[in-house]
């Protein structure tokens, strides 16, 4: 049997290269293997990585690819409006918990739904945070919360938070479906009961990928790394030790155990 290593997006330093644009001891970030060493063949996603002060694993988080779904998401997909009111589901995970910082240097009223609600107000900034675990009837929370309604949810879970940001939405409220993390089985999956609001309210929901906005990566980095440099944003990883902390660490983002970005240390530098 032809065994292959999981692949997923990395920060490598580069030891041997015949690629022209990457040299030994160049640091590059991209698509890699689940292992101590990677022969990778195709460099189209591999990027160098410029020496600064910022940590190497925020370019799998914050300067990566959740980093950039979280600002491609926000700004092409969300349409966003100073004072407009933000529902973030997933609001401390790798991508929500940008999500809501550029929200509120955008302006707007910004809530969060996580399992820890406690870092995403103190620590992130939002306007306000629940604990989706302790809420028996999701739509009333949110009703609590946005009494007015909400105008753009950025939905990181799908599920029985989409059913309720359904009948919350406020009339053209934009929805940008970024993650189905409730969707344990897609086989099987689950239905959605609330989608005639998108007819009354007029609501535009739209999924997208990241790769959609790929010209706009210069620009992303150039903003997020003078909004962090000036201490705008902050940004929360769960660093496992080893590769052989990887199989039990990626089972626990199914199980909500991780807060912030998840990142495997292979080695140290």
């Amino acid at each position: 049997m032809n065994m292959k290593p999981l692949q997923g997006f990395g920060v490598s330093k580069v030891v041997d290269s015949d690629n022209p644009n990457f040299k030994p001891g160049d640091f590059i970030s991209g698509i890699t293997g689940w292992e101590e060493y990677s022969l990778i063949r195709t460099t189209e996603l591999s990027r160098k990585i410029k020496p600064n002060d910022i940590p190497l694993s925020y370019h799998v988080g914050l300067l990566g690819m959740p980093g950039f779904t979280a600002y491609a998401g926000f700004y092409e997909v969300c349409s966003p409006k100073k004072g407009e009111s933000v529902l973030v589901s997933a609001a401390s995970g790798a991508v929500g918990q940008l999500v809501g910082q550029l929200a509120k240097l955008h302006g707007c009223y910004v809530v969060g739904s996580c399992g820890s609600s406690q870092k995403v107000r103190n620590k992130l900034g939002f306007d306000e945070a629940f604990n989706y675990k302790e809420e028996p009837d999701l739509g009333a929370a949110l009703k609590r919360y946005f009494p007015q309604g909400i105008d753009i949810y950025f939905d990181n879970v799908g599920g029985d938070m989409l059913d309720a940001a359904l009948v919350n939405m406020k009339i053209h409220g934009r929805i940008a479906v970024c993650g189905m993390v409730s969707e344990k089985n897609l086989s099987d999956p689950q239905g959605i009961r609330n989608v005639y609001n998108l007819i009354t309210k007029r609501i535009r929901m739209q999924g997208f990928l990241q790769s959609d906005y790929i010209h706009l990566f210069p620009r992303f980095l150039e903003h997020v790394i003078s909004y962090y440099k000036q201490g705008k944003i902050v940004y929360i990883e769960d660093i496992n030790e080893g590769l052989e902390s990887a199989p039990s660490a990626f089972v626990g983002l199914f199980l909500g155990e991780n807060v912030g970005k998840q990142v495997i240390c292979v080695a140290h530098e």
